[in-house]
């Protein structure tokens, strides 16, 4: 089918599926000046904002404005699996056959005959299954799994908590004691103040913790 047919089946629809929109995804690298020049790379802030997009309508409760926003993200997964397919590295469908297969394989519990009862099995059977699938054997390995991409406090207490779980470190016990409320106040203080001297001082308090992190995880 022409991009001329396509456009006009497209234009006449009032509803629209998942198959129209990878349609509508390839006519715009065909048919848009703009889409028809990115990459992966130029892209890749735009898929950063729509999944935060997505999770501050998640934060304000606002189904109408979430469904908007896992529409953008879905795009932005599509657009990615679209560049892959004009590289010939892969494919949507590898994409989804990909995912499809790891959930499989990381919920025996639902499709094998493991035993997980609780939340807790769960989560102890995924650690194990991810650790083999991945290869990693030694220690670190899941640690410096953690992507580099992360905001550097999401990615900071990723690698503790990978780490202590891994033998690797203790966590601090600073807020023991509290409840969790308590202790959300008293960490958001503390980390306000340190933010504050970090502007003080004329450093990013962001830079500094991905700093941190990296000489920690070349130490393990």
């Amino acid at each position: 089918m022409t991009d001329e047919k396509l456009i006009e089946e497209i234009n006449a629809k009032s509803e629209y599926s998942a198959e129209d929109l990878v349609k509508i995804t390839t006519l715009l690298r065909h048919k848009c000046p703009w889409d028809a020049e990115q990459t992966h790379e130029s892209v890749r802030q735009c898929f950063i904002e729509e999944v935060y997009e997505a999770v501050d309508a998640i934060d304000k409760k606002d189904p109408e404005n979430l469904c908007e926003e896992l529409g953008d993200v879905y795009f932005q997964v599509l657009f990615h699996a679209e560049l892959a397919k004009e590289e010939g590295v892969f494919t949507l469908s590898d994409v989804i056959n990909g995912v499809c297969r790891k959930l499989i394989i990381r919920h025996p519990h639902v499709f094998g005959d493991v035993a997980a009862n609780t939340s807790a099995e769960v989560l102890n059977n995924w650690d194990k299954i991810k650790q083999k699938t991945k290869g990693q054997s030694a220690p670190g390995d899941a640690v410096k799994d953690v992507p580099l991409a992360l905001p550097a406090l999401m990615r900071a207490q990723k690698i503790a908590k990978r780490a202590a779980k891994a033998g690797l470190c203790e966590l601090s016990g600073e807020l023991a004691g509290l409840s969790p409320e308590e202790a959300k106040k008293e960490l958001g203080e503390r980390l306000f103040s340190l933010c504050g001297a970090a502007e003080k001082a004329g450093i990013s308090a962001e830079e500094a913790l991905s700093e941190k992190s990296g000489r920690f995880l070349s130490e393990i």
